[in-house]
């Protein structure tokens, strides 16, 4: 499966930032001021170019309105799908002054899994999924720290969560109540899935470990 590192303005943590040879870089708006800082170059850049406050003088430019529906975020997540790439790594797209913008990119990388897409929000300290129907996500048993679930949308039913401190079976999630907040991983492998609805998956990160496997049913 094909990875894009899709790089924003917000709080950067570079630690898990590795992209291989051949995964793309889409920088959004002020998001190519993080690559500059680390010397790496991006395969496009896109955006209104309001935070940056100028137009990159760069190959690769996609120049948006500023009267737009999608966030540059959301714009950078279109085309990392559009051209076939099914994992979407997000940096420097949680944190910062607007808060606005943070909750876009959770809804943006709920959009990504209903394509079908793999996404993740990468933080300092923490990293947050999208898991549609049918979709699971599986821990590797290092992982320490907090875990919590929430459902987006339509209630979450058929909620499974083992190898975690509190366990569910079979549950209903509702988006007016916290029920999945304050969770914490155990020592065992720790697995998460839904049936029905999406839910928004939180974990403490440790950079030195794998993401989860993130598995989801075709059809």
């Amino acid at each position: 499966m094909k990875t894009c590192y899709i790089v924003g303005a917000a709080d950067f943590a570079p630690a898990r930032f590795r992209p291989a040879a051949g995964e793309l870089i889409i920088a959004a708006d002020a998001g190519i001021l993080h690559l500059d800082a680390l010397g790496v170059r991006p395969g496009l850049i896109l955006g209104d170019f309001d935070s940056l406050g100028r137009v990159p003088d760069f190959p690769d430019v996609e120049v948006c309105p500023v009267r737009k529906d999608d966030t540059d975020s959301m714009i950078a997540a279109r085309r990392a799908v559009e051209r076939g790439y099914g994992r979407l790594l997000f940096f420097g797209c949680l944190g910062g002054r607007r808060l606005d913008h943070t909750i876009a990119n959770l809804q943006t990388i709920a959009w990504c899994c209903a394509q079908g897409a793999q996404a993740f929000l990468v933080g300092e300290g923490c990293c947050l999924a999208a898991l549609g129907p049918g979709g699971s996500l599986r821990f590797d048993r290092r992982y320490r720290g907090d875990f919590s679930v929430f459902c987006l949308g339509e209630d979450a039913r058929g909620v499974t969560e083992r190898g975690l401190s509190y366990t569910l079976e079979d549950a209903v999630l509702t988006s007016s109540f916290p029920l999945g907040v304050s969770n914490s991983f155990t020592g065992e492998s720790a697995y998460v899935s839904v049936e029905r609805g999406t839910l928004l998956v939180y974990w403490q990160d440790d950079p030195a470990l794998p993401l989860p496997e993130a598995e989801y049913r075709r059809g």
